[in-house]
């Protein structure tokens, strides 16, 4: 336990703590103004120079949210924040991985219908894509 509080005593570890306070409490404040629809969507950074800096997670948001400025610096003010600006910035997710289709197998009775229908409809486009089905189903 000794070698864990002298870690964090680290002047490094000590900045970073300072740094991720910071963005909490930039982010309680934009929970607080921020409309639910909007806040599900978006992050505070930090507060710098009087500025709030949000990173929305698509250009829509960051629209709505630009088009919501004046209200929501409003809502600062009233807070009791020395904010005068808020500045929006895109940061797109990285999108999850494409899953992957699973392979549909035809039950025996389909395949059969198929076969008969494809023997009726014999020598036209319909009949030979049939056909083709029932070859691949096999």
């Amino acid at each position: 336990m000794q070698r864990f509080n002298t870690l964090l005593k680290n002047p490094e570890l000590g900045a970073l703590r300072m740094r991720t306070q910071e963005t909490q409490d930039a982010q309680k404040i934009w929970n607080a103004i921020a409309p639910d629809n909007l806040a599900k969507f978006s992050r505070a950074s930090s507060i710098k120079n009087k500025q709030l800096n949000v990173y929305a997670d698509n250009s829509v948001v960051a629209a709505k949210i630009k088009h919501l400025l004046p209200s929501l610096l409003i809502q600062l003010q009233k807070q009791v924040c020395e904010v005068t600006a808020i500045r929006v910035k895109v940061q797109v997710k990285s999108s999850p991985q494409p899953r992957r289709k699973t392979l549909r197998k035809l039950t025996p009775a389909a395949v059969s219908s198929l076969k008969e229908l494809s023997e009726k409809l014999a020598g036209t486009a319909l009949g030979d894509a049939l056909d083709k089905l029932c070859k691949t189903a096999d």
